[in-house]
């Protein structure tokens, strides 16, 4: 299993990106959001990986951090949805939209994304949504797509790096609010949709305040 990739851009497609790997080009398959947050040819990249094997095909599939990679193994799990629905899916929401999404049963979020029908979208949502708090909570600081491996590194996965950047910040603080309202005694599944719905309302939240604004949300009414 390839699980992450680091060098040089070569060339960057309609969906995809060449990376070149000490001597070894990498085709990988990327959504269009994923795509955009890569720099131009010349540039160090890594991405995060799923290998998809077939008889008559092998094709990589890249992502900027784990829990995206983690939607993308749940999304073509559920059925109708192929890998390039997955991306078209994580393209227009990125991994936060689709745990909100998923979190809150907002299947008209994931019917946004090209070529995703009512029926699909809705059965999305149907599946996963028992799932949602898993992802979630796996959204820890990581290391970000960024920096090229060493000359003598293989091809690998996780390794830790420096600073994350904003999406994956406010995944972690999603993920450690989401672990306090567990220990609080809330359910996994309404924890995630108060999380989500918070972090939907306030996308730069920091913990403590995901944790209040949930709080408020899980309170009862009357």
């Amino acid at each position: 299993m390839i699980g992450r990739i680091a060098g040089q851009v070569l060339t960057k497609g309609d969906d995809h990106v060449l990376i070149d790997v000490r001597g070894v080009g990498y085709m990988v398959y990327c959504s269009d959001r994923t795509l955009a947050g890569l720099p131009g040819p010349g540039e160090a990249a890594a991405l995060w990986t799923d290998l998809l094997v077939r008889e008559d095909l092998l094709q990589l599939f890249g992502f900027p951090t784990p829990v995206e990679k983690e939607w993308h193994r749940l999304l073509m799990s559920v059925q109708g949805v192929g890998a390039k629905a997955s991306l078209a899916i994580l393209g227009t929401l990125g991994a936060d939209g689709v745990s909100r999404a998923i979190a809150l049963g907002d299947w008209n979020a994931v019917k946004a994304a090209k070529g995703i029908g009512p029926k699909t979208a809705q059965r999305v949502v149907n599946e996963l949504k028992d799932k949602a708090h898993v992802v979630m909570a796996m959204g820890t600081p990581a290391a970000p797509a960024s920096a090229p491996a060493p000359a003598d590194e293989t091809v690998v996965e996780p390794v830790a790096t420096a600073a994350a950047p904003a999406p994956q910040a406010a995944a972690s603080a999603q993920a450690e609010a989401l672990s306090a309202l567990g220990h609080l005694g809330y359910a996994p599944g309404e924890a995630a949709g108060a999380v989500a719905q918070a972090a939907g309302d306030a996308p730069g939240a920091d913990t403590p305040a995901l944790i209040r604004a949930a709080l408020r949300l899980l309170a009862p009414k009357g």
